[in-house]
Formats: structure tokens, sequence, C-alpha cells
């Protein structure tokens, strides 16, 4: 069962800078190099400074000594402080949904202690690039701080959880908030009440735990920890437990792009295995996102070389059968391991290596993006998925396997900057 904890929070001091939403960032895996000059345009305390190493840093070790240089001087100055006593901290994401219609996300963070997957404790969903775990774990290593939470999901089927949380925000006004430019409200209560924090435990305590966002900062903090096993705060990582019954829980798909690397030979199979194991029609490109309600995987399908775009839907499921013996019945129907197995790994020929390096493959959050990256000649073919309900990705979990890295993008991102956890 998960070891839900209190903790002595990071936050910053609202007096010294010019805003909480000033200071905020998106998470590093959906940031870049000019949103970060951005947001620290604006100011040099944003969080961003430390938690998305600059490309001009070099060489590699100092981007992650820069971070832990700048976390003292905050300390040191003032900017950053740490909470006198541990508490529990609550957060409502307020935001417009996909269909305009304002949405609400409640969560409660904590410390969590790291544990290895498996029931009844945390399990994961997607699988992880390991440059990215890298990176995590070399900034936690410098930091010993986790700068930004993982995202897990677990189940509150009769709402006790829920039933604690509701008093706490309708009592009183939150302690912090601030608005992204996403849209997102997100605001904070620090919850002070020792019998609020004793029940918000024990109702927690013997949840288990699904990672909805986070996967490479989790899987860095369980390698921090066997690194530092005499070190009991290395045992803990920062979370936001959101239930998964919650009405505000919303998941985007994640498209991917690929190159065929001058081949013309790579295109050619691919249309034959789409033509063969798909019913291909042409469509608007405006319709490219299949129809999350439509059968058995269907994809879009946005050919560079003549820039058309097309509907593929998956003849029958028995060809992903075929395509996938060994797993099990929920992993089969989900549409990234169809495509993953079909086409990346069938058609294209990519190896597991190739798609964790990213050679010859990218991903794209939105359909514009990805429609702009094939047009302008950066890949040659995008496809286009629809989004993995909940359900789905529980499933999946519960089978024992893992997704395909990117195949959930649950949305809004919780921030990073709104609440440090030190290690």
């Amino acid at each position: 069962m998960a070891e839900i904890q209190p903790l002595r929070a990071v936050r910053y001091a609202l007096d010294r800078v010019p805003s909480l939403a000033a200071v905020i960032s998106p998470p590093y895996d959906v940031s870049d190099p000019v949103l970060r000059a951005a947001l620290l345009a604006r100011t040099p305390l944003n969080i961003i400074a430390a938690d998305l190493a600059d490309d001009r840093q070099a060489p590699l070790e100092h981007r992650y000594d820069h971070a832990a240089v700048l976390l003292r001087e905050w300390f040191t100055g003032g900017v950053l402080v740490r909470d006198p006593a541990p508490a529990l901290w609550l957060l409502e994401q307020r935001f417009p949904g996909p269909d305009g219609q304002p949405l609400t996300r409640r969560g409660v963070f904590a410390r969590v202690r790291v544990s290895d997957y498996g029931p009844g404790r945390i399990r994961p969903h997607e699988r992880t690039h390991p440059a990215a775990v890298a990176d995590r774990l070399q900034l936690t290593r410098a930091t010993h701080t986790d700068l930004s939470p993982v995202f897990a999901l677990h189940d509150d089927t009769g709402g006790a959880v829920t039933g604690l949380l509701g008093p706490v925000f309708a009592a009183t006004p939150p302690d912090a908030a601030a608005l992204d430019d996403e849209g997102t409200e997100h605001r904070l209560w620090r919850v002070g009440d020792l019998a609020v924090t004793a029940a918000l435990q024990e109702a927690l305590t013997d949840r288990e735990l699904l990672i909805a966002d986070g996967h490479h900062r989790y899987e860095a903090a369980r390698r921090y920890a066997r690194e530092r096993p005499e070190d009991e705060g290395a045992q803990y990582v920062l979370m936001l437990l959101v239930a998964a019954q919650d009405p505000g829980l919303v998941v985007h798909p994640t498209h991917r792009l690929v190159r065929f690397g001058g081949d013309p030979g790579r295109r050619e199979r691919l249309l034959a295995l789409l033509h063969r194991h798909f019913a291909v029609t042409t469509i608007a490109r405006d319709a490219l996102r299949p129809d999350p309600a439509a059968g058995p995987l269907p994809l879009g399908f946005l050919d560079g070389a003549d820039g058309q775009a097309h509907r593929c839907v998956l003849r029958t499921q028995a060809i992903a059968d075929a395509a996938m013996p060994g797993e099990p019945a929920a992993y089969r129907a989900l549409d990234t391991a169809v495509l993953q197995a079909l086409l990346l790994t069938g058609a294209l020929g990519m190896t597991q290596d190739q798609i964790d390096r990213r050679e010859g493959l990218d991903y794209a959050r939105s359909d514009a993006e990805a429609v702009a990256l094939v047009d302008d000649g950066s890949f040659d073919a995008a496809f286009f998925l629809r989004a993995s309900p909940v359900a789905q990705v529980q499933a999946v979990a519960k089978a024992g396997v893992n997704m395909p890295a990117k195949s959930t993008s649950f949305a809004p991102k919780v921030p990073t900057g709104l609440l440090l956890s030190p290690l």
C-alpha cells in the first residue's frame, strides 16, 4: 500500500516575487528554449531557470550545478521559504474543457514513499525514455529537491477522499492562486488541521496509485532513493494525488511524427501496409483527429509527399491480435500499441531502441503543430490519434504492461513551482 506523508514544502515568498503566476512554469517536458526565454524575460526568478537546463551552459554537468546554485541563492535571498511544519496541500485547477465549458479538478499534494511497481502500490502506465530519466536524475542529484510533482490517480469509488476535501475548499479562501497562460487557474490550500491531515492520510494510505504524468520523474526518484538508502528524505517523492473519478480529468492524445530518412521505399512499405490492414479514405485536413467514439483503431494520416489527409480504420481486431500475440487483450486494443506494432516497427522497421531514442520519430500535442511540421518538411508524415480514456489507462496498467511512451497527455498540466519538496 502507498505511504502518504505531509511535507515541509518550499514555496515562493509571494512578497518577494511579482506574483505566483510570474514564477511558475509548465513541466520541463512540455517546455522548450523559446518558452524558457519568454518566461525569464518576465522575471529571472521563474522556476524554469532551475528546472529546464540551458543548452548554452556547457559542459553538461554545469547545467545541473547552476540549478543548485540558483536555489541556494533564492533561499539566501528570501525568495524561497520553507514551511515550519509538515502539512498536506490541496490544489484546485479551474480550466476550460475541450468543449469550452468550465471544468474543475482537485487533488492533494503529499510526500509518497518511493516503492517498486506492483499491485497495491504504485503502477506506471507508459514506457520512459532513458535520456529523460537521466536528465531528471542528474537534476535531483544536484539540487536534492523535487522541483515538480508526479501526478498520480487513486480510486475514490466511495467518495471518502472527495468528502474530506470538499469542506476545506469551501471553508476558507486559498493560500495562493495563479492564472497561467493557458487560462487555468491554480488555487492552493495548506491543510494545517491535524485531524483533517490524519483523516486524509488514512483515506489515502490503502490506495493503489497509478502514475498519470511524471513517469520520468518517478523513475528518477526510484534511482535516487536506491543511491541514498541511508537518507530517509530521499525515500520520498512529491506527488499530486487525484481521484480517478474526478469529473475534471481530461486526457488528450499525442500524435506521432515520422521521418523516412531519405528512403522512398519506407513510404511505399507504409502505404502498402496501410491499404492491406486498414480501410483508407481521403478526408479533409480539419478531420484528421479521429472520433473518440469510433470503433477499432481509427487513425488520421497526413502524407507529406502529396499533402493528402486520410482516415485509416483497422479492418479487424484480429490483425492487431496477430501482431502482438504475447500481449494482454487490453494492450492489443490500445491505439498507440497497434500503431507502434503495425506501422512503426512493422512497416517502417523501427526498433524499440530507436523509438525510445526518438530516431526518426517525434510527438506533437496538437493537430495544428503536427500539420505544420509535416507541411514545412520537418517530418515526412504524421499519425493522428484519439485520446485513451482513463478506464483504458487503468485496464492496461492492471494487466501489468506499460503503454508506449506518450500514449496519454492529462490536462491541465500541474505547474512546476507551486510547491517544492526538499529531499
